[in-house]
C-alpha cells in the first residue's frame, strides 16, 4: 500500500511521535510512506533525520484554503491508496476536504477528548470513512457529538518499549538538577496549560512539603502558564522543592530514574507521558479523566484520583511515597503491561488491517 500521512503540528510533541512510530512500522511491513507536514516542524525534522519522505506544505489552521488545494494536487499527483490525516489545526477539516477532492479515500486519528458543537464535528468528520479514537473515553466523545458508532475504531498510542529496557544514567540526571542521592523525585510532563492541572500539583506538593522529607518536583514542558505557575510555586514557597524544567527531547532517556510520575491533566485522550512512563518502570498518580483509566491501571499500575482535587492528588502521592513495595510491584506491573498492550507492533498492525478493510469495502462500491 501507498499511504500518504497529513500532519500539521508545529511542535514533536506525543501526537507527531506516534506519527513516526507509525511510519516507521509500516515501512518494514512493505508499505510506502509519504509526510505531509510543515517546513521547518517539529515531525519535519523527526522524519527526515528517519529517512522518511516528506513532502512540505504550509498550513496556517482550520481557514487555510490554499492549503487544502496544494494537497489536493499533491494527492493526484501521487496517487496514494489511501489518506491518513492525524492532526487537528487543519489537518482533519482541510485534508479530508483535499482528499475527497482527489477522490481519495481517507481516515483520521483524533487524540483530544475536548467537545465541539455536532454541526461541526459533522463538517470536519463528514469527508472520513473511519475515525480513529486513540481511547475509548474519545470514541465516546465522538458518539456524543453526532460520529456513527461504526465509523469509529479505537486504536490505541504506542510506545515503544525496548527504548526503557535499558538502565538509564541516574547519576547524570541528579547532577543537572542538583538531586542528593536518596531524595525521593516526582516528574511531571506535559503543556504548561490549564487542562494538564499543574496548579493543583503544585498545591498537593505544598501540603507534602509539611508532612514528608524532603523531595524534588521536576516539571518538564513549556506552555503560555509558565511565568504564572512559577509564581505560584514561588507563592507557595516551594523554591526548594520544585524545577522548572522546560520541555526536553531527551526526556525518555532519563524518565525511569524518577521515583514517581504525577500526571494531573483534568482531560487527556489517553496520556502518552504517562504510558512512557510505566513503560520505564515509574509507577503513575493521575486524574481519572479522559483515557487516563486506560493508560493507568488504578491500584495496579498506579493510583488515579478525581480532577482538580489537590486534597486527592496530595494524598496518592504521599501513599506512593511512603509505600515502597508498593511502588515497586506498581512499577514492574506497569512496565509488563506496556511491553504487551500498547506495543508499536500492535498499533502498526492494527492500522494496517483498517487501512485493508477500508480498500476493500472502497473496491466493493
Amino acid at each position: 500500500m501507498k499511504i500518504l500521512h497529513v500532519e500539521t503540528g508545529r511542535h514533536f510533541l506525543g501526537g507527531p511521535q506516534q506519527v513516526i512510530y507509525l511510519i516507521n512500522a509500516l515501512r518494514e511491513r512493505g508499505h510506502e510512506n509519504i509526510l505531509v507536514c510543515p517546513p521547518n516542524s517539529g515531525i519535519d525534522t523527526a522524519a527526515r533525520e528517519a529517512g522518511i519522505r516528506v513532502q512540505n506544505l504550509f498550513c496556517a489552521g482550520d481557514l487555510d484554503l490554499p492549503f487544502a488545494y496544494r494537497l489536493s494536487q499533491f494527492l493526484k499527483e501521487q496517487a496514494p491508496d489511501i489518506v491518513h490525516c492525524h492532526s487537528r489545526r487543519g489537518a482533519d477539516l482541510l485534508g479530508g476536504l483535499a482528499a475527497s477532492f482527489a477522490d481519495v479515500p481517507a481516515i483520521v486519528s483524533r487524540r483530544v477528548d475536548n467537545t465541539e458543537m455536532r454541526i461541526m464535528a459533522d463538517l470536519r468528520y463528514r469527508p472520513f470513512i473511519k475515525v480513529v479514537a486513540i481511547s475509548n473515553a474519545i470514541a465516546e466523545v465522538l458518539q456524543q457529538q453526532g460520529v456513527d458508532q461504526d465509523r469509529i475504531v479505537v486504536i490505541r498510542s504506542a510506545v515503544d518499549a525496548e527504548e526503557f529496557t535499558g538502565q538509564p544514567d541516574c547519576g547524570i540526571l541528579r547532577q543537572e538538577f542538583g538531586i542528593d542521592d536518596g531524595v525521593f523525585t516526582i516528574a511531571a510532563a506535559g503543556q504548561l496549560i490549564p487542562r494538564k492541572g499543574h496548579r493543583f500539583l503544585l498545591q498537593a506538593v505544598s501540603e507534602l512539603k509539611l508532612t514528608h522529607p524532603p523531595f524534588r518536583l521536576v516539571v518538564f514542558g513549556e506552555g503560555y502558564l509558565n511565568s504564572q505557575l512559577r509564581a505560584q510555586a514561588a507563592w507557595l514557597g516551594l523554591g526548594d522543592v520544585v524545577q522548572f524544567a522546560g520541555y526536553r527531547d531527551d526526556l525518555d532517556t532519563f524518565i525511569g530514574c524518577f521515583d514517581l510520575f504525577v500526571h494531573p491533566a483534568s482531560a487527556e485522550g489517553l496520556g502518552v507521558a504517562a504510558l512512557k512512563a510505566a513503560a520505564a518502570g515509574v509507577p503513575v498518580v493521575a486524574c481519572k479523566a479522559g483515557g487516563m483509566s486506560e493508560s493507568v491501571q488504578d491500584g495496579e499500575t498506579g493510583l488515579l484520583v478525581p480532577p482538580e482535587d489537590a486534597d486527592a492528588l496530595h494524598e496518592a502521592i504521599a501513599t506512593l511515597m511512603d509505600e515502597d513495595d508498593t511502588r515497586a510491584a506498581m512499577a514492574a506491573a506497569g512496565r509488563e503491561r506496556m511491553q504487551e498492550e500498547f506495543s508499536i507492533d500492535t498499533m502498526a498492525d492494527k492500522h494496517v488491517e483498517l487501512y485493508k478493510s477500508v480498500l476493500l469495502n472502497e473496491g466493493d462500491k
